[in-house]
């Protein structure tokens, strides 16, 4: 009888709590994205042996059975807005709130090129001087993960306009919800006049090294120095920094170098592809993507570097164009920023020269 009435103390007293929270809380727990945990409460048997050692068998028998029919049996758990408090549900329809311990996060963590009023820690440390091969405990009965936003990946890692893409971008509406992928530290959380063409950005160090990076941020609500879990509410998306519209700028490095986050994401169906990760160096290369075999990835990542954008003095490797049907000098000159003078000097042309469709012409 004493735990009953315990029981019925607590969701009354949670009851008063749960009504003071904000719509947040609610919105939380209809997000069908995050990973839910179960927590599993058990009963002490021993609490009170000495009372039970001083009843006769009937009353043994008495109390097991009220008990059988009185106490809920916790079936699940809700997230709230707060990443170590959840709400248990119980098989009869009641709940209460339960608080878990924050995520263990090991000192070292911190203490290695911790660095937190910059993008990038690890400039010291070159390519070369990483390990060939290293092995990369993603999740494990303690630690989960989440996909940073249950959106389509809109770019990929590559190379694009010329610029080495070292990330992924995930469409979204400004405003949507980013969550943290896996357990860790918040490295860094900066605001768009320290972070270049990333916007609004958080870093998170992870358990394993690795580091996630989230940008165009409209705001982010965690800051350096905050354990986050998996799954935890960290910032909203938006268009801020060089970006052409709303999205969510995600990247995976490991000591500061990047590799494709399709890598250990798939992104599609909203899981990740293996629970042990082996990251290989030629993986760091912008030409190594998911989908290649690690034969295609080496050879891939043994090609030179595309030349980035020439500048106005025309220097640079030269950039060709190939004539469609409808196009002139002018409407080329246009397309490409430069005029029919220059497009003429450049391939020897008068200004009156007919183009034949399927030509190639220099533009650059």
């Amino acid at each position: 009888m004493q735990r009953i009435l315990a029981l019925i103390i607590c969701l009354l007293l949670t009851t008063v709590g749960f009504s003071q929270d904000n719509n947040n809380f609610f919105s939380r727990l209809k997000n069908i994205f995050v990973v839910h945990d179960t927590i599993y409460i058990y009963v002490n048997q021993n609490a009170n042996d000495s009372v039970v050692d001083n009843l006769d068998d009937d009353d043994d028998d008495e109390e097991n059975d009220e008990r059988s029919e009185s106490i809920p049996i916790p079936v699940d758990t809700l997230d709230t807005h707060d990443m170590f408090r959840k709400v248990v549900l119980f098989d009869n329809g009641t709940w209460l709130y339960y608080n878990i311990d924050m995520a263990f996060i090991p000192y070292a963590l911190e203490s290695d090129y911790w660095i937190t009023e910059q993008v990038h820690s690890y400039k010291d440390i070159a390519l070369k001087d990483l390990p060939d091969t290293v092995q990369l405990r993603l999740v494990d009965s303690l630690h989960r993960y989440c996909i940073p936003h249950p959106g389509q990946v809109t770019s990929r890692f590559k190379y694009r306009w010329k610029q080495a893409h070292r990330g992924i971008d995930i469409g979204l509406h400004t405003g949507d919800a980013i969550y943290a992928a896996f357990d860790g530290i918040v490295r860094a959380a900066l605001p768009i006049n320290l972070t270049g063409g990333y916007g609004n950005v958080l870093v998170i160090r992870h358990l394993n090294g690795l580091e996630t990076y989230y940008g165009h941020l409209t705001r982010f609500i965690v800051k350096s120095g905050d354990i986050v879990k998996a799954g935890e509410l960290i910032g909203y998306g938006g268009s801020t920094g060089r970006s052409t519209g709303p999205h969510l700028h995600f990247e995976t490095r490991y000591m500061g170098q990047a590799f494709d986050p399709e890598r250990i994401f798939d992104f599609e169906n909203g899981t990740l592809r293996t629970e042990e990760f082996t990251l290989m160096k030629h993986y760091f290369n912008i030409n190594s993507h998911y989908g290649m075999t690690d034969a295609q990835s080496k050879v891939a990542s043994t090609k030179p570097p595309k030349a980035s954008k020439s500048g106005g003095s025309g220097k640079g490797s030269p950039v060709y164009y190939k004539v469609r049907s409808g196009d002139n000098l002018g409407k080329i000159a246009k397309r490409h920023g430069t005029t029919v003078e220059k497009l003429c000097k450049l391939n020897g042309f008068k200004s009156n020269k007919v183009l034949k469709v399927g030509q190639r012409i220099r533009v650059k």
